[in-house]
């Protein structure tokens, strides 16, 4: 286990007993938050993307070492097995570094250099490459000439693939020219003739050079879609006569030879036609793959801030669906999300009924104790806006209102889970309800939709669909569990990203709650079907019950630190635990100073939110245009998305800013993710405005 241990210890920069016990945690059936949260003091503080990063490794450094050792078995089966080979093997970090240096042994079926070597062919490849200074072609051809090989040209041309096919293989040859081009070569972008890019989306690219060791991920992303839309051509620049050189002194040596033509000639084909593709191909696939990892991670990034942002309690809300034709649709949710009221006003055309629908509205808000409005950010989101906030402003109503991301809710009002929660209303009326929803309890809400509708994303559509869900659910998976799960009240959706939890348990904690009624203490759940010891060890510390016989149950202390809890709690003073000398107490109570830790932070602050530390909603009562704008103006927006370029910020416009990169910090960053991530409220500067495209440039910098 040490040999494939070592190098992911090196990789996170924590010691290999971390690794080892953190591999044997998993072993057991552990899940990656419960290692997470309850086993610091065996992980030594690892977290859940260490974690995962440790099982994902080692599951690599396994297969890396099983293929080790199906190549050298492979290899010796031929006879051709060397003590060099078995170094170069041993070496290999990557499994596609064993398998270049395992192409020249690898069985080739209908390759030419197949077809040469099944006639016969390969000794003269050999005595052409040994570099003879006198060499009598006829002569040494005529011993080939059959009825398959004709003659001497074509004894020669079979030969030559033979040479060629070597050069394709050379492991060292092929790391050599990947290096160098990775390193010093450009990759160059033209228009196809004839391609139909009639918005011109891709105009950049028609006639584009740039270093391949330098080009960033999202214009990777945009270069792989344009090419695949046929409207470019993409190749790379780089000193093709230097590795022919290379190659051709690989084999001569420098010598003086008589075959030194047909040598050059074999080496050409074999880099232009066999080995450049190749290494090109290669070069744009790890390109590609390093492009869509970031992408994920940034998708990943930017959903774990939304699902994490706070929820608004103790308000009831008015959901606003905004839309011309059908009209918008007004859902009143009470504070746990129960539906109150439902309406419909047409307020914009082509129906406008505006004093109509400022009626109903006002009634609405005076009705029913209203203090928020979440306003959809789709289709008629500004219109419903300015709508909104001139009702408010008219009417001296003492209601907020703003704008909540809509992404997804139709997906989740069309769904089989929305048609049995509310089946006599239409699809646009539980969108409405959706938007509300997702200012009360942001994760309960946005947890019923998939997460690749929720739109946080950049060149979603281009990214591979089962590392993308994988790395989206594990997203989710993180925020349930940091944030915990009320078992009284959650959904079966929310309770099956529980840790230890399944959509079959889930089912079975909702279906005895509506039989028995809520659970009163944690140790009820065991006499929930399917809640083996095991599944009880994992969830327990996860799912929160409120009001219950056992106070600590509402608290992420997990079960089996209950009498340590306790113990703390009667030789301590709520006031005296944040004082207290974690290191002695921990001594004293027999335990490790991770728990005891936790356990001290819970009980100082016993109600708090993890959410509670990210920024909320920026709620307005009035609406901003932009000729209301100039440059240097200072503004409070959100931030909607976060990309390899920049960020998107909400600053109350129709459409939201973007802040470049270049204009996130006054220190060079890597990615904008460094500065700002989604839902972070940010004070912004307007640094350019263009009136005609109704698009504005900020600045997190002063302009």
């Amino acid at each position: 286990m040490d040999i494939l241990v070592e190098p992911i210890a090196k990789s996170l920069n924590i010691k290999n007993e971390q690794v080892i016990n953190t591999l044997k945690l998993l072993e057991e059936g552990n899940t990656v938050p419960f290692i997470a949260r309850y086993r610091k003091e065996v992980t030594h503080g690892l977290d859940e993307e260490q974690i995962v990063f440790i099982q994902k490794e080692y599951a690599y450094q396994q297969n890396l070492k099983q293929r080790k050792e199906d190549v050298l078995r492979l290899i010796e089966k031929q006879g051709k097995l060397t003590d060099k080979i078995v170094e170069d093997i041993n070496k290999c970090t990557k499994l596609s570094q064993v398998d270049d240096i395992y192409r020249p042994y690898q069985q080739k079926k209908k390759t030419r250099a197949a077809i040469a070597l099944a006639l016969g062919l390969g000794p003269l490849a050999d005595k052409i490459c040994s570099c003879p200074k006198f060499f009598d072609v006829n002569k040494e051809c005529a011993k080939y000439i059959n009825e398959n090989v004709e003659n001497v040209d074509k004894a020669i041309k079979l030969s030559q693939d033979i040479i060629a096919e070597r050069i394709s293989d050379d492991a060292k040859l092929r790391w050599k020219i990947m290096d160098s081009i990775t390193k010093y070569g450009k990759i160059i972008t033209k228009a196809k003739k004839d391609h139909s890019d009639d918005k011109k989306v891709y105009k950049m690219y028609y006639d584009h050079s740039e270093p391949v060791n330098k080009i960033a991920n999202h214009r990777i992303m945009a270069i792989d879609r344009a090419e695949k839309e046929k409207v470019i051509n993409v190749s790379f620049d780089y000193d093709i006569d230097y590795f022919k050189r290379y190659a051709l002194r690989g084999i001569t040596r420098d010598r003086d030879t008589a075959c030194l033509s047909y040598i050059e000639e074999a080496v050409d084909d074999g880099l232009k036609r066999l080995l450049f593709p190749s290494v090109e191909r290669e070069i744009r696939n790890n390109l590609s793959a390093r492009a869509q990892e970031r992408s994920i991670e940034i998708f990943s990034l930017n959903l774990e801030k939304l699902l994490l942002q706070p929820p608004i309690a103790n308000k009831m809300i008015l959901g606003f669906d905004p839309a011309f034709r059908t009209g918008c649709k007004l859902a009143v949710v009470d504070s746990t999300g129960k539906l109150v009221k439902i309406d419909v006003i047409y307020p914009h055309p082509p129906v406008n009924k505006v004093a109509e629908a400022q009626a109903k509205l006002v009634k609405l808000c005076k009705e029913y104790p209203i203090k928020i409005i979440a306003i959809g950010n789709g289709t008629a989101s500004r219109e419903s806006e300015s709508f909104v906030a001139k009702t408010i402003k008219d009417n001296g109503l003492d209601v907020l209102y703003t704008l909540v991301s809509e992404a997804g809710a139709s997906v989740y009002s069309a769904s089989e889970l929305a048609r049995q929660e509310f089946p006599d209303l239409t699809v646009e009326k539980r969108s409405a309800i959706s938007i509300a929803r997702r200012l009360i309890d942001p994760l309960a809400e946005l947890i019923k939709i998939d997460p690749k509708s929720i739109g946080v994303g950049q060149y979603q559509h281009d990214l591979p669909d089962k590392q993308l869900s994988e790395r989206l659910d594990f997203a989710i998976l993180k925020c349930v569990n940091r944030v915990g799960v009320d078992v009284n009240t959650a959904s079966m959706e929310l309770l099956m990203h529980v840790a230890g939890l399944n959509k079959a348990n889930a089912k079975e904690i909702v279906e005895y709650r509506n039989e028995h009624g809520r659970f009163d203490n944690r140790n009820q759940l065991k006499k929930v079907k399917k809640m083996g010891d095991k599944t009880f060890e994992q969830c327990a510390g996860f799912l929160r019950i409120h009001d219950g016989s056992e106070p600590l149950d509402q608290t992420g202390i997990h079960p089996e630190s209950y009498d340590l809890a306790k113990k703390l709690l009667s030789s301590y003073t709520l006031e005296d635990l944040s004082k207290i000398d974690i290191k002695q107490c921990a001594k004293e109570l027999g335990s490790d100073e991770y728990t005891i830790n936790d356990i001290v932070n819970i009980l100082k602050e016993p109600g708090r939110d993890y959410r509670e530390q990210f920024d909320g909603p920026i709620l307005r009562s009035d609406i901003l245009e932009i000729s209301d704008l100039k440059v240097g103006d200072k503004l409070q927006g959100v931030v909607r998305n976060v990309t390899d370029f920049g960020a998107f910020i909400d600053i109350g416009l129709h459409e939201d800013g973007l802040a470049h990169i270049s204009r996130l910090s006054t220190k060079r960053i890597n990615h904008p993710s460094e500065v700002v991530n989604v839902n972070d409220i940010v004070d912004v500067y307007v640094a350019d405005i263009d009136l005609e495209r109704e698009k504005v440039q900020l600045s997190l910098v002063k302009v």
